[in-house]
């Protein structure tokens, strides 16, 4: 691994320079080294990538849907224009409703989301309710200092 480190104190410019040479005089190790620099992020290609994070939001659902609704919005401003007026027109209307239609589907979405986190509570209060209802409380037969005797 002498060798590893010995390159990475080049930089990138080595790494390109010893895959050309491999690829050079044996391809096969070139190719060897290529997949080597791409699995160990050598060229930085993999740090910058994004991920999509699925821990956001209830189901990952909304999550997901956000950036589709941003793309086809972004697509609709500034999709070409096919030439015939009627037509855009048509588009451009057809794509306002689909949006409109999109995000009241979101908020039915949600809303059934939060009746269901409603229930889910609502449910678990009335189990934990019973539970301590039937719990039969500690009577306290020793009399306080200083206090009065209880009544039977």
């Amino acid at each position: 691994m002498e060798l590893v480190q010995r390159v990475d104190e080049y930089g990138k410019p080595a790494w390109i320079g010893l895959m050309i040479i491999s690829f050079i005089l044996f391809w096969p190790a070139g190719l060897a080294l290529l997949f080597y620099i791409i699995w160990s992020g050598r060229m930085g290609c993999s740090k910058h990538k994004r991920r999509w994070s699925w821990s956001h939001g209830t189901d990952g659902y909304s999550e997901m849907a956000k950036p589709f609704s941003r793309s086809m919005r972004a697509w609709s401003r500034h999709a070409p224009a096919s030439g015939n007026r009627a037509f855009d027109e048509y588009r451009a209307e057809t794509l306002r409703r689909l949006e409109s239609e999109f995000d009241e589907f979101q908020d039915f979405l949600e809303q059934l989301r939060q009746a269901r986190d409603k229930q889910e509570f609502d449910q678990f209060m009335s189990s934990r309710n019973k539970t301590v209802d039937t719990t039969p409380a500690p009577k306290n037969t020793k009399p306080e200092a200083g206090g009065e005797q209880p009544e039977a």
